[in-house]
């Protein structure tokens, strides 16, 4: 009996976590704290749980669902419709993101339970899991684009879910307003689209694509300078993956996301917003092989992003920061993946990031509970003896990210290395950039992680000093003023009045435990179907995981070459990864920073000064942000001024006014002609008679 996908189903997963968000933000009052709390996560763990049977549906065998569920409008043969295609992208994105957002919706049970806006959190946050479900499962570019705005709307609800902190209002718009810049080249690519195919359906733009862009179709977008169709649409729908996934320049949102709680930032960063654009480039694999030129400017965006990002976060303080530029770092590794056509291993990143990115978040979390809401990791230390499950959970995390062999951020990020090793040989230049911004970013990657746990975790316990021991203004923040969850009511204080960190309650922890799980033994399983058409112990041989939902032309397939001559399984690949440059440059960062921030942690206060000019490079961040505040905007703001100014003065003062004062003022004058006595009518025509005779006698004469 064949095995059959059902539009129930489908419809079950993703309008469930939309029942919760409508239930808890319409009527939070009547449901009350554990009402919201239940109606979200029954509707997220019913979708996880859906999402779980139809990948494993479609594992079994069943055929791909590609079907519309409705019509939205039919105009002049133009038709748009809302529909699902779900194949085994689709479902591990779904399995992805319902997962981690599950745990993020108990973990805020602890980590907000004291928070005047409960419900309000738990609406938002199941409403993003429904604008996320929207975007993965469409089936054409007009729910996508849906999707796409939805979970840009949701994101700027929740970034700026602490309405009342000037920082948080300004981060939400910030990420609000550089988002509409990817937006608007996401919505042009879509009407590139739209016009050269007539259609706005995947199924038929992508069986069209060789056929309509693959001939060499040219438009002049300026005179006597042709642009390739299909290069042209490539790199305008990018520039919206650029804004969503955060790549430079269009990454300066998602550090300052962190000004929403925690949990969202774990959401963010870990399964939903920034995964879109991997997503969408990935799902769109059939367009993007047809332009080298949009696959070299996406290598090249990726490296910049992964290597140059990467290093700002060396010199962060604030725990959650740190964990936010090697979001940013990871993604442009993804990016790179994508660059070299190796867009199962972006994907397969994308998964395992989201487990082990999920957990670092939300032990960051648990840190800043433990803490009272410090996240300055100058004032903490020692906190390892303290937070035992939370310590062990991060290590795991650390680990993952780090790509040490045999954890799932290894066989995920080692590949994307390899895949640009050998994509760089046919790419020139770009490639040779590419692969070694990745190879560089693995020791950047390294230090920052290490970094983190030992400022954190080890060494002296600081939060018993008044203040940090090396205060400076690039290390001041704004800390985070909601209420304290409940669970810190509980906590002691020592003879001085210091608060004495304990670990966090079941809630927060247990969250952590399930992450480090797949953070340890995912990609031990998956990556030989996901990434190389083997069993998962790499002896058999098998149909490609993402077979007819990804497309790779011959000459393009780097994870082929890297399956025939590498792959053996995850035990030698892994074993194989001790020998590589990549580990031995993260092994460097790991020794440096153990010699800097445990062995020997006044070094750290020395490297500072002896490199004060890079120093002050990265903590003023490249300056992006100068630029896009000072320069794009500021200028932006400037030309409304004066164009507000013209509009005043000339056309409303001039034009409009002006004209409208001279027509009064004639007519004033006319109304003194008109008055009615007929001497006076008789004396203007006798004047204008003998007016008009003279030009007449000077004109003949």
């Amino acid at each position: 009996m064949d095995i059959v996908i059902s539009k129930t189903v489908l419809l079950a997963i993703v309008l469930a976590p939309l029942f919760g968000a409508i239930v808890a933000g319409l009527f939070g009052r009547q449901v009350g704290r554990v009402g919201a709390q239940s109606v979200t996560i029954l509707g997220v763990a019913a979708s996880c749980a859906l999402s779980c049977y139809v990948l494993w549906q479609l594992i079994q065998g069943a055929a791909p669902f590609n079907e519309n569920v409705y019509t939205w409008f039919s105009v002049a043969g133009f038709e748009a419709h809302a529909g699902f295609m779900v194949d085994r992208l689709t479902a591990m994105m779904m399995v992805v993101v319902t997962f981690v957002s599950l745990l993020v919706h108990v973990y805020t049970i602890g980590y907000m339970a004291d928070d005047p806006g409960y419900q309000r959190f738990f609406s938002y946050i199941s409403l993003f899991t429904f604008s996320m479900l929207a975007l993965v499962m469409a089936n054409n570019f007009l729910q996508l684009f849906f999707g796409w705005e939805a979970v840009g709307l949701v994101s700027y609800l929740l970034i700026g879910f602490w309405f009342k902190r000037p920082t948080a209002v300004f981060a939400n718009l910030k990420a609000f307003l550089v988002n509409r810049v990817g937006d608007f080249g996401m919505l042009l690519g879509i009407a590139g689209v739209a016009y050269w195919f007539g259609t706005l359906d995947y199924a038929t733009v992508f069986a069209n694509a060789g056929p309509v862009l693959g001939g060499g179709q040219v438009i002049e977008i300026f005179e006597g300078h042709a642009w390739s169709v299909a290069t042209l649409i490539c790199i305008l729908l990018f520039i919206g993956a650029m804004g969503k996934s955060a790549q430079v320049p269009l990454h300066v949102w998602l550090p300052d996301s962190m000004e929403g709680p925690t949990p969202i930032s774990a959401l963010i960063h870990a399964a939903t917003m920034v995964t879109a654009g991997i997503f969408m480039v990935a799902r769109m694999s059939p367009l993007f092989e047809l332009s080298e030129v949009a696959l070299q400017f996406i290598l090249f965006i990726g490296a910049t992003t992964a290597f140059f990002t990467g290093l700002i976060g060396i010199v962060q303080n604030d725990i959650k920061r740190v964990v936010a530029y090697s979001t940013l770092s990871q993604l442009g590794y993804m990016t790179v993946a994508l660059g070299v056509s190796a867009y199962s291993a972006a994907v397969f990143h994308l998964m395992t990031h989201a487990f082990f990115k999920a957990l670092l978040f939300l032990g960051a979390g648990s840190v800043i509970i433990a803490m009272h809401h410090e996240q300055d990791m100058r004032r903490m230390g020692g906190l390892r003896r303290y937070m035992p499950i939370t310590f062990w959970t991060m290590v795991i995390g650390t680990l993952a990210l780090v790509a040490t062999p045999f954890f799932s951020g290894f066989y995920s990020k080692d590949t994307i290395i390899e895949a640009a090793k050998y994509g760089a040989e046919g790419m020139g230049w770009v490639g040779t950039y590419g692969y070694w911004a990745v190879l560089l970013g693995a020791f950047v990657t390294s230090f920052y992680s290490f970094r983190l746990l030992y400022l954190t975790f080890f060494g002296r316990e600081r939060f018993r000093d008044a203040a940090p021991a090396h205060e400076d203004a690039h290390g001041k923040h704004d800390h985070e003023t909601h209420h304290e969850p409940s669970s810190l009511d509980a906590y002691g204080h020592d003879d001085h009045g210091v608060h004495e960190p304990r670990e966090s309650p079941w809630v927060v922890t247990l969250p952590l435990v399930l992450l480090a799980i797949p953070s340890i033994a995912i990609g031990f399983f998956t990556a030989g179907p996901m990434l190389f058409g083997t069993d998962w112990s790499g002896r058999e041989q098998v149909l490609p995981f993402f077979l007819g939902a990804i497309e790779v032309l011959p000459q393009h397939d780097t994870l082929a070459r890297i399956a025939s001559e590498l792959w053996h399984g995850p035990v030698a690949f892994a074993l194989h990864g001790f020998l590589t440059p990549a580990f031995w440059l993260t092994l460097a960062g790991f020794v440096l920073a153990t010699v800097m921030y445990w062995w020997r942690p006044e070094l750290a206060a020395k490297a500072r000064r002896a490199f004060a000019l890079p120093v002050k490079v990265l903590e003023n961040k490249y300056w992006a942000d100068d630029f896009w505040i000072g320069g794009l905007a500021g200028g932006s703001l400037q030309l409304g001024k004066a164009s507000d100014l013209v509009d005043r003065r000339a056309i409303d003062g001039v034009a409009v006014n002006g004209t409208a004062g001279f027509i009064g003022l004639a007519s004033r004058v006319l109304r003194r002609l008109q008055s009615g006595r007929l001497y006076d009518y008789a004396f203007t025509m006798i004047v204008g008679l003998i007016v008009l005779l003279a030009v007449l006698i000077h004109h003949w004469t």
